[in-house]
């Protein structure tokens, strides 16, 4: 799993709290997932910018995931305005999982 950023040490407090955003249909959190591709920050315009996808365009939890993703970034960094942007470019597959999702999976 590969998250881009412009700052690592918020975005390693940021996948940890959306670990707890979990994948209604599959269980497992979005993070091992690898439904996040990239989570910027601007600190002077005090805004996170979230780029994520679903496992399919069809999802029937999409809204609420993603509506999640941003509540959890907004409780996370109080003050933050948060934009989650959802893509299909690159479209998800199954590599992205992460070891511990693929052992929570099998």
């Amino acid at each position: 799993m590969n998250v881009e950023t412009n700052n690592n040490l918020k975005l390693t407090i940021a996948l940890a709290a959306l670990e707890n955003v979990i994948d209604p249909e599959i269980q497992l959190n979005i993070v091992d997932l690898g439904l996040v591709y990239e989570i910027n920050f601007n600190d002077k315009e005090k805004l996170i910018h979230c780029r994520m996808t679903l496992t399919t365009q069809f999802c029937p939890m999409g809204e609420s995931i993603q509506s999640e993703t941003e509540q959890t970034l907004k409780n996370t960094f109080p003050g933050e305005d948060v934009i989650v942007e959802l893509t299909f470019d690159p479209p998800w597959n199954h590599e992205r999982i992460s070891e511990e999702g693929k052992k929570f999976l099998c």
